[in-house]
Parts: structure tokens; C-alpha cells; sequence
């Protein structure tokens, strides 16, 4: 599977297996396993580097197993060659995802006049407030 133009899965990395999915599909549901399981060996893909493996397990959240795998189940449509592609496409998606490094966020303070802006909003918004009591006579 062809990550991008450095990248490639190895079939060995990729298992696939498939099941019997539910919603619609009359008897086929019960006859035909379309559902696919998409499993990728992460932790020990020689293709990833260490710093996209720590990506990928943050982006991949639940479907990152214990054995550092990440599993994709699709169960969308009622041809399983479709589904097969979706998983695919979904793996492909996520370690593209994985190998774009975040900027860091620089701390930065709020400008002088936004600081005097703000407290005078909340000196307003505090008088409308207090002329909210009762009248006295």
C-alpha cells in the first residue's frame, strides 16, 4: 500500500480479515461476510519512524491496540471489495495524517489594548448588572 512517494506498506504488515456486517442487505446479510477488519502492524513497521509512530498511536486513539496495532473496521457498504478499499483509504488517510509534524504553539500575551478593552466590557457589563436590583423608594 503506497503511503506517498517515501512510503510504502508491506503486504506483511497488513492483515485483512472479514466478517458478517449488519444493516440492510436482506438475506446476503446473513449468507456473505462483507464487513473488513484492516489490521496495521505499527510498532513494528520499519517503515515508520519513531516520532510518526507516537503520531500515528495519538491519532489513531481507540483503534490502537495494546500489541501496537491499529485496527479499521468497515462495515459501510454491501460489496466487500468496496469496503476493502475504504479501509484502505482510511489506513492511508491516517498515516498521512501521522507523518505532518504540528507547528509548535508559541506562547503569546494579549496586546495592551485588547487587555483595557476586555475590563471595560466587564466594567459595563458589571454596572448593567448591578442596575438589575430592586427599586428602593
Amino acid at each position: 500500500m503506497r503511503i506517498n512517494d517515501q512510503i510504502e506498506i508491506a503486504d506483511w504488515e497488513l492483515t485483512e480479515s472479514f466478517a458478517r456486517s449488519s444493516g440492510p442487505g436482506g438475506q446476503n446479510v446473513n449468507k456473505v461476510s462483507t464487513a473488513v477488519e484492516l489490521r496495521f502492524e505499527a510498532a513494528r513497521s520499519p517503515h515508520l519512524t519513531d516520532a510518526v509512530k507516537a503520531r500515528l498511536r495519538r491519532l489513531a486513539g481507540q483503534k490502537w491496540t495494546k500489541d501496537g496495532a491499529v485496527v479499521i473496521f468497515v462495515q459501510e457498504t454491501r460489496s466487500q471489495a468496496r469496503n476493502r478499499d475504504i479501509a484502505r483509504d482510511r489506513m492511508a488517510e491516517l498515516i498521512r495524517k501521522a507523518l505532518v509534524v504540528e507547528k509548535r504553539r508559541r506562547a503569546t500575551r494579549p496586546t495592551y489594548g485588547s487587555v483595557k478593552r476586555r475590563l471595560k466590557a466587564k466594567k459595563v457589563r458589571g454596572e448593567v448588572k448591578a442596575l438589575r436590583g430592586k427599586v428602593e423608594e
